[in-house]
Order: C-alpha cells, then sequence, then structure tokens
C-alpha cells in the first residue's frame, strides 16, 4: 500500500513538472509569435556581431513588412527551406511582394538559394536579443548528460518524496507513544485517587473504632457529671 502511494506520488510530480514545462513554452510561443523563439548560432558567417554558440531571442510578432535595412533576420533556406539561417538584410529586392537579400557580415558576398531571395514564406523573426555563449549548455545537455540530469531531478524527487513518508511515519510513531503515555498517566492517577480513598476509609474506621473504645472505657462518664452537678 506504501509502495503505491508512493509510485502515485512520484508520478504525480513527474506529471505537474511535464504540464509546467508545456505551459511555459506555449506561452513563449505565444508571447513571441513563433514555434522556437530561441535559436543557437552554429557558424561564425555573423562574427564579430554574433558567435558561435551565442543564443538568438527571435521575435515573430513583428511584420515581414516593416523589416528594414541592416536588420538581423532568421530565415528558413530558400532553396529547400531544410536549415535556419540568421543574417542581416543587405538589400529590399521588391515591395510588391516585398523580397530582400542578406547577407553574413563576415561572408564576402551574398549566395544565391541561401541568401536570396527571401520572402515572407521564409521569414521566421527578427533578432531582438542575444544571449552571450548560452549556447554552450545546448553542447552538454547531449547524451548521456541529459539523461544524467533527468535521472538526478527524478532521484531529488524520489528523495524528497521518501523523506516526507518519513516524517509522516515519524509523526503518527510520536502521536501513539503520546497517546499511550497519556492513558498510562491517567491510570495512574486513577490509582493515586482510588488508594487516597482507601486510606480515608480506613482513617474512619480506625476513628469509629477509637470513639467504641472510649465509650467503653468510660461509660458511666455522664452520670458522673450529673452527680457533681447535684453536689454542687
Amino acid at each position: 500500500m506504501a509502495k503505491k502511494s508512493f509510485s502515485k506520488s512520484i508520478v504525480k510530480d513527474i506529471v505537474i513538472v511535464g504540464i509546467g514545462v508545456l505551459l511555459v513554452w506555449v506561452g513563449l510561443q505565444i508571447a513571441f509569435g513563433t514555434q522556437n523563439p530561441f535559436y543557437v548560432v552554429a557558424s561564425g558567417s555573423m562574427i564579430p556581431v554574433l558567435e558561435v554558440y551565442d543564443v538568438l531571442i527571435v521575435q515573430g510578432n513583428i511584420p515581414f513588412e516593416d523589416i528594414q535595412l541592416g536588420d538581423i533576420i532568421v530565415f528558413d533556406r530558400p532553396s529547400d527551406h531544410n536549415r535556419v539561417i540568421v543574417h542581416r538584410v543587405i538589400t529590399i529586392l521588391s515591395d510588391e511582394p516585398k523580397t530582400i537579400k542578406t547577407k553574413g557580415d563576415a561572408n564576402p558576398a551574398s549566395i544565391p538559394g541561401t541568401d536570396f531571395p527571401i520572402t515572407e514564406d521564409e521569414y521566421i523573426g527578427k533578432v531582438v536579443y542575444v544571449l552571450p555563449q548560452v549556447g554552450y549548455v545546448t553542447q552538454i545537455l547531449k547524451p548521456p548528460v541529459n539523461y544524467i540530469i533527468i535521472a538526478i531531478v527524478i532521484g531529488i524527487m524520489i528523495f524528497k518524496q521518501m523523506s516526507k513518508q518519513k516524517k509522516e511515519s515519524s509523526n503518527k510513531v510520536n502521536e501513539l507513544e503520546s497517546n499511550e503515555s497519556s492513558t498510562h498517566d491517567d491510570s495512574e492517577i486513577a490509582d493515586i485517587v482510588q488508594d487516597s480513598e482507601y486510606t480515608d476509609l480506613e482513617n474512619d474506621g480506625e476513628k469509629s473504632e477509637i470513639e467504641k473504645e472510649s465509650e467503653e472505657v468510660n461509660p458511666n462518664s455522664e452520670s458522673d457529671k450529673d452527680e457533681k452537678r447535684e453536689i454542687s
């Protein structure tokens, strides 16, 4: 029964953590208007502005029509959409529909099919903030390190649950001992009261016996008093 309760508690904690992470992630997607608001720089094409392992925060709610020259944007490679690129806008090729040309700051020239033509279909969002070198964490959190961290987290949850159950069991034992001690004290008090009553009864009996003996020794005490009164 205890094992079942323990397992349920662990599952409950994991579900709560999972739901919390999911809610945070959905909230970020809504706030930044993109499926993934965070990107890690994987190449040196934007050095020195962006270094490898910098984390980019991308705002997808900025309309493509508002993108201007000099903006750094994140987009799908126009040739096949199978790679995400971050480059700077260098030219507006067309206004109807809007089409732009980009280039990496460290690259000598724009690459057709990679840097242009970029339309609204390729556009993901504008880089609004950079977290320098935070992307190193993503390199650390690769198998088996990520599994070790997950195991540690689950281990902490299990230890926390075990400590909680141990504390509850200890409290129950203390309550039982307290109740037994209280019952024992009550019984001792009752015994003392009974002994006291018994002593009182014995004392009363002794008094009555003394009075009887006194009466037997002086049976004529009252008559002697009357005689003395008559003589006087």
